[in-house]
């Protein structure tokens, strides 16, 4: 019985790490790296030197995802730009203090669903 009971808790705090999103009329969203009340996501892993955002596009339109360089950095530079198409995961390692933005490609409704992870 504890075993099924732990097995739960697991499984349980593993989906609350998962946040769904939908972008609208070509809206871009800070994900993650502006700060307390301005990020739309919480990475559970940013103390880390590194860690990892698992992106998913649930929706039936490609959108684009931006990765600025970290806050300490001279250079707020893009460091990285991926377009995610429907039904397509990507992995994307975040270094710490890094900036994450979707943005949506069309006034159509884009969806995503976004993991962290330190692996």
């Amino acid at each position: 019985m504890k075993t099924l009971l732990l097995i739960c808790f697991l499984a349980v705090a593993q989906l609350s790490w998962s946040q769904t999103f939908e972008l609208n009329d070509g809206q871009s969203m800070c994900m993650l790296g502006k700060g307390k009340g301005q990020d739309a996501t919480i990475n559970p892993y940013q103390d880390l030197d590194y860690s990892f955002a698992i992106i998913e596009n649930i929706g039936i339109k490609d959108f684009n995802i931006r990765i600025k360089r970290g806050a300490f950095s001279n250079q707020r530079a893009i460091a990285r730009q991926i377009l995610i198409q429907p039904s397509e995961t990507f992995k994307i390692k975040l270094l710490k203090g890094s900036e994450l933005y979707f943005d949506a490609l069309t006034l159509d409704p884009s969806m995503a669903k976004i993991y962290y992870s330190k692996d």
